[in-house]
């Protein structure tokens, strides 16, 4: 399936059931969902099979980078939260642009070294993002739902079409965009407040754990025990410290803010 294609059948999957759980849960929950490896997973599995399992292992070590300018998206984010969602947005994306390029260098540093580095990131990054706000988000008009889909898709599609005249470094950068969550709190924030966008990227950073493990051990495993082996150790790590990071992040959710008396 070429890459285009599983962006345009994932990518209103992914949007749409991380928005719905939004609403049906909390914001945070919504952020967790975006976390998991749900496009660079398939990728990854597409790269092994196609291009090697020593391509795909390579691979996974610029993905897992990727999450280090995540992680700074997030605390741009949060610095001129308080100005709106323009303004975060824009900061956010400096930051995440900033980081993925200072990492460029360190790509051919231990593996291990620099999965231990990207946890030190999330960890720490999660020490300064405020706790989730429990709850269903505010009511939302009934244009937000497909506004969101659209607004995606089109991001998704047209960054995988410039991607490539981009060149290998800018390229990489516009490929591990975050999108999804992009999209999720900066809807929130329009609808639901500051509180809810920060909950969406609280959810995101207690996700990424879980893709971590995902990552390490499709580069551990890939090679030495074959595709199928790698890819299905990986998927039950993402899901069983993922499941155990969810539970984490429920249970430290606070309860939304009591209405001011008009």
């Amino acid at each position: 399936m070429p890459l285009l294609l599983l962006k345009l059948v994932l990518t209103p999957l992914i949007v749409g059931g991380a928005s719905v759980a939004s609403r049906h849960w909390a914001p945070a929950v919504g952020g967790w969902i975006v976390s998991l490896p749900l496009t660079s997973g398939p990728i990854l599995f597409f790269l092994a099979l196609g291009s090697g399992p020593e391509f795909a292992a390579e691979a996974a070590t610029g993905t897992l980078l990727g999450m280090a300018g995540i992680c700074a998206f997030s605390l741009g984010y949060l610095a001129l939260s308080h100005r709106g969602p323009g303004p975060a947005f824009l900061l956010a994306s400096a930051c995440y642009a900033a980081v993925a390029l200072a990492v460029q260098p360190i790509l051919d540093w231990p593996f291990a070294l620099l999965a231990a580095l990207v946890l030190v990131a999330i960890t720490g990054t999660l020490r300064v993002l405020p706790a989730p706000v429990g709850g269903g988000p505010a009511a939302h008009p009934r244009w937000d739902l497909p506004a969101r889909i659209v607004i995606g898709t089109t991001l998704v599609v047209s960054l995988t079409a410039i991607a490539p005249l981009l060149g290998p470094t800018t390229s990489g950068l516009v490929a591990t965009f975050p999108v999804y969550v992009s999209i999720l709190a900066v809807f929130e924030h329009l609808h639901a407040g500051r509180d809810a966008a920060l909950s969406t990227l609280r959810g995101l950073m207690t996700g990424l754990y879980g893709t971590v493990s995902f990552y390490v051990a499709v580069h551990y495993l890939v090679v030495p025990y074959g595709v199928a082996i790698a890819f299905t150790v990986a998927i039950a790590a993402a899901l069983l410290v993922g499941g155990l990071a969810l539970r984490v992040l429920r249970a430290g959710m606070v309860p939304p803010p009591e209405p001011e008396p008009v």
